[in-house]
């Protein structure tokens, strides 16, 4: 069975999945240890960022052309094997302690530990681990119409939280990236056959990019407004000038730059995993 889905609509569905999980680098010099990395990662909610990818692995058979229902429980236990949280969590661990230096770590967690930081994280716990990923899109959407209709000051904050966290462009590098990885996996495998080369994604995708731009900045402001909306202007302004102290920006540069090589990783063998599971598909 193949598809014929043109290239630019299978980009489109992977803008569409992966902006769901956009959410959260440093150099060390003395790096962090192991238990005190675990420990960061449960007080600043990072544990749940992560398992959260898996909630992306179901729309992977769609992304392909392949209909999602066709594999069943073979596809549940596939995509249970590969975005296992345990995997998922040392990866991130891994790459953590030979990165994140002690400093840092006690800069972040110290205001996560506060009364404020505990709020917000159990806030964001909540919002990562939604399922309805497009009716959380869609309220936070209507909550920013109303802000613009309102003149609300607290559009400016949530804007200078988000880029204070990561910007745009960053997100776009690295959401192309993955989608590269993730199609060029598949075709290695034997699970689709691209009509283009790896030169001719990236020339693609380049193309596409002032239009993806702007999805992210829309697809973060939605998911901010969605998931703070339980705080006041003074506390999300607060957030905002911890977010932007300079120990702060390197933490969170890394964990970006963590949970974006994950999901890469993780969507890598998913590919791989698919060839086991149906016939060869034409892209």
């Amino acid at each position: 069975m193949c598809s014929n889905w043109p290239l630019a609509a299978l980009i489109t569905v992977l803008i569409t999945m992966f902006l769901a999980s956009l959410s959260l680098l440093a150099t060390p010099t003395q790096a962090a240890d192991r238990d005190r990395i675990g420990a960061f990662l449960n007080i600043t909610g990072f544990d749940v960022a992560l398992d959260s990818i898996a909630l992306s692995a179901g729309r992977a058979p769609g992304m392909l052309g392949v209909p999602d229902d066709q594999f069943g429980y073979d596809w549940q236990r596939l995509s249970r094997e590969v975005f296992d949280t345990t995997v998922m969590r040392t990866l991130a661990e891994d790459i953590l302690e030979a990165t994140l230096s002690d400093s840092a770590l006690s800069h972040a967690a110290g205001f996560y530990a506060t009364d404020l930081g505990q709020r917000l994280v159990t806030a964001e716990n909540a919002s990562h681990m939604d399922a309805d990923r497009t009716g959380k899109q869609q309220s936070g959407r209507e909550i920013v119409a109303g802000w613009l209709s309102d003149g609300a000051p607290r559009l400016e904050i949530i804007k200078r939280m988000n880029m204070a966290v990561s910007s745009a462009e960053s997100s776009v590098r690295a959401l192309q990236e993955i989608q590269i990885r993730f199609l060029l996996a598949a075709d290695a495998a034997g699970v689709i056959k691209l009509r283009v080369d790896a030169k001719g994604l990236r020339s693609l995708m380049k193309q596409q990019e002032g239009e993806m731009r702007r999805s992210v900045q829309q697809s973060a402001l939605a998911g901010a407004a969605f998931t703070y909306q339980g705080f006041t202007d003074a506390e999300i302004e607060q957030y905002a000038v911890a977010l932007e102290q300079p120990e702060m920006k390197l933490v969170y540069e890394l964990l970006n730059a963590v949970q974006y090589e994950i999901m890469a990783n993780r969507f890598e063998v998913l590919a791989t995993r698919m060839a086991e599971l149906h016939p060869s598909q034409d892209i």
